[in-house]
């Protein structure tokens, strides 16, 4: 056919606006998805797509992705896209409308994640009827993870786990969600809608819109239970897994409306919007409680900031104290601050190190993924993040001597025993107030005011207090002498 032929016909079905072009998932295969040949969530992808682009709200969509066979919805759909813990994805999904109640938040779940460890999760967003969208794909079975006995495997039916067919007795009885949370009050829209015919996929991609649509009108909380074939788990082909979902799985879970109240239900007022961020410490009546007398003192917010530390060491050397002074220091100077931490299962003699960012614009992540400090307690913690300083970066290491092999182009060093150096003021343990000080003096970015109020609220044992304000001392003395030797 020729091109002039082609162009006179117009294109009645195409891939849907809120997809992304390709996959990148899949180098090799970047127009398919990682789905199994017949299984639901790519028909369940389609449609949420679909309705998507029909009700033109792809900019203000944000998608909270769970834990399972649905978990790389952020790889398919062109929206704001957000991964959740397992289960947890109703919590996430709650703050997510509540910081931006102009979104359409899409809580996308299984239902081994939704139904079993989020269970709670699920009832209790219902209950407080959040104005979000769930879709609740239901293939009766923990699929991902290798088909054990989910919430909503039926009687008899043989998993991984229940390899002589589910049990009552032993197993418990199917779970209906669906019926569960139309129980509640506060639920505007509540159906079940299957995959099992041409029919029943035609009716699921309307309940899915009208969720949405829902939610575009600022009504409360819609749910949608798709019943979904998942042929690799059932050991059925395709096409017997659709069958199966009609002829079987439907006698335990019938389809319908189980809720619909949207004909009385009003839009829901939007949250006032949130206090100016000066005003908080006096909101939670912290504001200036600490210092002993007079204002905070300020850094000059002309200037730029963002001074990102990773501090890493071993449990009980007082990683987690400095970056939290540090951070509190940030605070009491007015600045916008993030403090993350990370340690192993044992918090004494195990790995540990600390995020903190500290800048006069709002912060995008508390991770530091490239610090232009990094300190280093011991030797380990150094061979784990040095090649993360970036040129211009500054590196604080707790050694005698400062490995020849970990030496970075355009990255200074101070290199100093500062755990014996605090031995000698009084007490070993202050080694990480020694290295504070000498970041301190490097970085230049908070007075001392700041951090004699960070000290307040932290430290609260006034033995440490003159010890830590030596300390202090004694590591701008350090890093001082060493600006002055290079």
């Amino acid at each position: 056919m020729s091109s002039e032929l082609i162009s006179d016909y117009a294109v009645s079905h195409g891939k849907a606006k809120s997809f992304y072009s390709s996959y990148e998932r899949k180098e090799e295969l970047q127009h398919q998805t990682h789905f199994c040949p017949g299984c639901g969530h790519g028909q369940i992808h389609k449609m949420l797509a679909r309705a998507i682009d029909e009700l033109g709200i792809q900019d203000r969509t944000i998608m909270v992705g769970p834990v399972g066979c649905g978990v790389f919805t952020y790889n398919y759909f062109d929206v704001g896209n957000i991964s959740a813990a397992h289960g947890r994805a109703p919590a996430v999904a709650t703050a997510v409308k509540r910081s931006h109640p102009q979104s359409i938040v899409i809580d996308y779940q299984g239902d081994g994640d939704l139904a079993a460890i989020g269970s709670a999760e699920i009832l209790h967003a219902a209950n407080r009827g959040e104005a979000i969208t769930v879709i609740f794909v239901n293939n009766a079975i923990y699929s991902m993870t290798g088909g054990q006995t989910a919430p909503t495997t039926l009687l008899g039916q043989k998993s991984a786990t229940s390899p002589l067919g589910r049990k009552a007795a032993g197993e418990g009885y199917p779970l209906h969600v669906s019926e569960l949370l139309a129980t509640l009050e506060a639920p505007v829209y509540i159906e079940r809608v299957g995959l099992g015919d041409t029919k029943q996929i035609v009716q699921a991609g309307r309940a899915i819109k009208r969720a949405l649509e829902n939610q575009a009108r600022g009504l409360g909380f819609s749910f949608i239970e798709v019943l979904s074939p998942c042929p690799t788990l059932f050991k059925m082909t395709p096409v017997e897994a659709q069958h199966w979902v009609r002829e079987v799985m439907e006698k335990t879970f019938p389809l319908g409306v189980f809720c619909d109240r949207t004909k009385e239900a009003q839009p829901r007022q939007l949250p006032e919007a949130a206090p100016a961020l000066d005003l908080i410490p006096q909101i939670l009546g912290v504001a200036n409680a600490c210092l002993p007398e007079g204002n905070p003192v300020a850094l000059d917010k002309s200037a730029e900031l963002d001074l990102r530390v990773r501090v890493a060491g071993f449990g009980g050397q007082g990683v987690l104290l400095l970056g939290e002074v540090l951070a509190e220091a940030g605070l009491d100077a007015g600045l916008e601050v993030s403090w993350l931490p990370s340690y192993g299962p044992e918090m004494r003699s195990g790995t540990s190190n600390c995020h903190v960012r500290l800048s006069r614009h709002i912060i995008d992540s508390p991770l530091v993924t490239s610090p232009n400090v990094l300190v280093a307690m011991n030797e380990p913690s150094l061979r784990k993040f040095v090649e993360s300083v970036p040129a211009g970066g500054w590196i604080l290491y707790n050694g005698e001597e400062y490995p020849a092999d970990c030496a970075r182009p355009g990255v200074q060093v101070l290199a100093r025993p500062f755990t014996q150096i605090a031995d000698e003021l009084g007490n070993a343990r202050a080694g990480n107030m020694v290295m504070l000080g000498a970041l301190l003096e490097i970085t230049a970015v908070l007075q001392e005011v700041n951090i004699d109020a960070a000290f307040l609220r932290l430290v609260k044992n006034p033995r440490w207090t003159e010890l830590n304000k030596r300390a202090l001392k004694r590591g701008r003395e350090l890093a001082r002498e060493s600006v002055k030797v290079n």
